[in-house]
């Protein structure tokens, strides 16, 4: 037995002297040490030693697996260091070399407008509410004053999901549900993704932002409905600003207008973005209709409000003088950069 022991000693430490990578090392591990390896069949053999030669015996396989494991070791020592030396030399860094430049990110036009929108609006008071982008019919259309067939839904074409389910023309539908909550006076924006068909170009895409604001309470006038929005037009577009109101129709309003402020490029003399008329269309309003209110669960003798609609691209496009709304989702970096 012990010959035995001393021929698979030398035969796994000749092996071990001539290996050449840490993985044939793990093999000859394996041969010798494993759990079918020649050491551990020698010592699965113990049964058969009597029973007073079984103390040599263990300490003879002892000493054989300590200097296997010793030999192992060793080698593995001297192949790891070896390893990180050659990985030291062929990863030395050239200090002459210019640096890597780390690109830092930055805010989106989009969110730089939707930012400030909200910063002027909180200051009045506002909160900001958002809502589901698949919607019921009833909150998209027909609670806000447009019913089945009517020709409203012709203007505002509609991805539609199922019979009544879809994907919302417009963030009025978060202010319906606000109403609905019946907690009183209400004073809102609600900023969010919309969905129209439409042919991407300069000036349209299928998926684009608004932001819709809402105010209900005791004695609102249009005369409120003005002063918040010229405030928020001296705001946004520097203090020179002035805002004509032209009568327009919605459905969801009664008075209804557009809303102009004078063209922040030439200040109102005529130029090419305002196309010479010195005024540059931005949003729209009215006085809720009293059926909304109704629909809504608000009684229109004591309660009136106002609401009102801008697109954010439309401000980001304005504002940042983009003449091409495609710009905004294709990612461009050098075009982002400019922001």
């Amino acid at each position: 037995m012990k010959e035995k022991l001393q021929q698979i000693t030398q035969k796994a430490l000749a092996q071990i002297s001539e290996v050449e990578s840490l993985d044939r090392l793990n093999e000859i591990r394996v041969a010798f040490l494993g759990k079918k390896g020649e050491l551990t069949e020698v010592m699965k053999g113990m049964r058969d030693v009597p029973a007073e030669e079984r103390p040599s015996v263990g300490q003879w396989v002892n000493e054989a697996r300590s200097s296997i494991e010793a030999a192992l070791e060793k080698v593995k020592e001297n192949m790891t260091a070896k390893l990180r030396e050659a990985k030291l030399l062929s990863e030395v860094i050239d200090v002459t070399l210019p640096a890597k430049k780390n690109n830092v990110g930055h805010r989106h036009p989009n969110t730089i407008a939707l930012e400030e929108v909200e910063r002027i609006f909180v200051g009045m008071g506002y909160e900001v509410v958002e809502g589901p982008e698949v919607e019921y019919d009833y909150y998209n259309f027909e609670a806000l004053n447009i019913p089945a067939n009517h020709p409203a839904k012709d203007e505002q074409d509609t991805f539609y999901i199922g019979n009544d389910i879809l994907l919302r023309t417009q963030t009025s539908p978060v202010q319906v549900r606000t109403m609905e909550k019946g907690k009183l006076p209400i004073r809102m924006i609600a900023p969010g993704r919309v969905y129209r068909p439409a042919e991407l170009h300069a000036k349209h895409s299928p998926s684009f932002h608004q932001i819709e604001g809402l105010v209900i309470d005791k004695n609102i006038t249009f005369a409120d409905l003005k002063g918040t929005l010229a405030q928020f037009a001296v705001e946004l577009f520097g203090p020179d600003t002035k805002v004509k109101f032209r009568p327009h129709h919605f459905p969801f309003t009664e008075p209804s207008a557009e809303v102009d402020v004078t063209c922040f490029k030439c200040g109102g003399k005529g130029c090419r973005m305002c196309k010479g008329s010195g005024w540059i269309e931005i949003l729209g309003c009215g006085m809720v209709h009293p059926r909304v209110l109704e629909m809504s669960g608000i009684n229109p003798d004591e309660y009136t409000g106002f609401a009102f609609g801008v697109g954010l691209e439309r401000i980001a496009l304005l504002k940042y003088e983009i003449d091409d709304m495609r710009l905004l989702y294709e990612n461009d970096t050098r075009f982002l950069k400019q922001f």
